[in-house]
């Protein structure tokens, strides 16, 4: 109880120190914020590409290797939620907020904007768009979440150890994960997931003032974005409160029914043979260019490389320091599958979706543009949703939709963060007190406020780069706790065999 006691008031204190600072010389938080973040992409940039490929491997590696039978629990325990729920709630915690805001907003400012290679407004550069844009979302990213949540499940679960990312490491450090090194461990993992998840929720109440402001001139900044904070505060409150079988669990089912609606929408009344297209072609360009995209740094082209500390090293940290928090709740409803189910449902299922999903948005977006009609990519990166909806039937409908969705994205992902940070904060409690969830929820909106407030969306990244790099190295240390966690338990299993033998 003492140590659960000092994680959260020491990761609750800093939260509550870098809110109040950014409140009170918000142009000096901005400052210091970017400067830390420059250093960072500029001279950890080739680090962040091979320690992801690297995991990308790894998970491949586990999908195909004999280990891939062994269950997350017990052998003969079953799955506590069905497959399409463990689903809806996975992809819902993981990516929701990010697939509507970035959903146009990407490929279309790689087709029009600043192209990843360097070559604008051309039939190569919608093929490139996409290409990246699959690159961003897709095994690479989803590996990140799912050797987080893979190594926390299998010691939570088989290993009985609390859900705590501490307490994963024990293979490696021993028992010094019960004293101060496993605090400092588990309080890095707190902050990066409150900066991580903080800047999710300040994309998303940009994303609603984006669209209220082009449909019915509702002007943006800090203040109508504060007021929808509070609104989506109190609604995550709510649903926080009913626990996660009830609020997290409906609320995850309805967002990939407005999900599934919005892409129907866009998917009929868009450019149906385009997108169809365009998705079959860049699933093969990307399959073919996955090795060299992965670890493309062009450090002999300053334009390119400035592209990709821009967005690619943006991404790898934007899904590492969310990766705690998505880990710890894919962990906690993921309970009694194997370990190959396991990475095969949670790292090619949600890519595909969203291989399907920037297709269709970014495809129609990039039809409008490339046809003439307007030039949305001069919209700002909220609104270009709403832009490429003016141009389609149903574009009203599906305006009012999106904003829905992304209401609902913005509840369950506050709600499993606030739940993951009162596991994280009550040494791995599977069922953290609601005062503990509320406190968390209060701070998380908070930090997003402040971040807004300071520098809008820069100050947002900033605070995701900065966050990632320290738990890059914890995950590190994660992936070689279970490797030699899964060595001990092969040997042991192959002796059982050869006992009955």
């Amino acid at each position: 109880m003492k140590r659960a006691t000092s994680v959260f008031y020491i990761s609750a204190s800093i939260i509550a120190v870098m809110v109040i600072i950014g409140a009170i010389m918000p142009e000096a938080f901005q400052t210091v914020t970017t400067n830390i973040k420059s250093f960072i992409a500029t001279s950890f940039g080739w680090y962040y590409l091979i320690i992801v490929t690297a995991i990308t491997l790894v998970c491949i590696f586990l999908l195909i290797s004999p280990v891939g039978k062994i269950k997350l629990g017990k052998p003969d325990e079953k799955p506590e939620f069905s497959r399409p729920t463990w689903i809806a709630m996975l992809f819902s915690a993981g990516m929701g907020i990010g697939l509507v805001f970035y959903g146009s907003a990407e490929p279309l400012s790689h087709y029009a904007l600043s192209s990843p290679t360097g070559e604008t407004g051309t039939n190569q550069a919608i093929k490139d768009a996409l290409r990246f844009t699959f690159f961003h979302w897709g095994i690479h990213a989803w590996s990140i979440y799912g050797i987080v949540a893979l190594v926390l499940a299998y010691f939570n679960f088989r290993k009985d150890e609390p859900g705590l990312i501490s307490a994963t490491l024990r293979p490696v450090l021993g028992d010094r994960v019960k004293g101060t090194t496993g605090r400092v461990v588990d309080i890095i993992a707190v902050v990066a997931t409150v900066l991580g998840v903080a800047t999710t929720l300040g994309f998303g109440a940009v994303q609603i003032n984006g669209g209220l402001s082009f449909l019915y001139d509702i002007p943006v900044n800090i203040g109508v974005q504060f007021i929808i904070i509070a609104i989506v505060t109190v609604l995550f409150m709510i649903s926080a409160w009913s626990g996660l079988g009830k609020g997290i669990k409906y609320l995850s089912n309805a967002n990939m029914g407005l999900a599934t609606i919005l892409l129907l929408l866009i998917f009929i009344f868009g450019p149906t043979i385009f997108i169809l297209n365009l998705f079959t072609d860049t699933i093969g360009t990307y399959l073919q260019s996955l090795p060299k995209m992965s670890f493309r740094i062009a450090p002999l082209d300053t334009d390119i490389h400035q592209w990709i500390n821009d967005w690619t090293i943006f991404y790898w940290t934007w899904w590492i320091s969310w990766s705690p928090f998505v880990g710890v709740f894919i962990a906690r409803v993921s309970r009694g599958r194997s370990i190959r189910e396991f990475i095969l449902n949670v790292l090619f299922v949600p890519s595909i979706v969203s291989f399907f999903w920037f297709a269709a948005f970014g495809g129609a977006a990039i039809k409008v543009e490339n046809s003439g009609l307007a030039k949305i990519s001069s919209l700002a990166t909220e609104e270009v949703l709403f832009g490429m909806f003016e141009h389609y039937p149903a574009g009203l409908i599906a305006s009012i939709i999106a904003m829905l969705l992304v209401a609902t994205f913005f509840i369950t992902s506050a709600d499993s963060g606030t739940f993951v940070l009162g596991m994280m904060t009550t040494n791995g409690s599977h069922s953290p007190s609601n005062q503990i969830k509320i406190v968390w929820g209060v701070l998380l909106s908070a930090a997003s406020v402040v971040l807004l407030y300071s520098g809008g969306l820069q100050a947002l990244q900033n605070m995701m780069i900065i966050a990632a790099l320290p738990f890059s190295v914890i995950m590190a240390l994660m992936i070689v706790s279970l490797f030699k966690s899964l060595s001990d338990e092969a040997k042991q299993l192959e002796v059982t065999k050869k006992k009955k033998n």
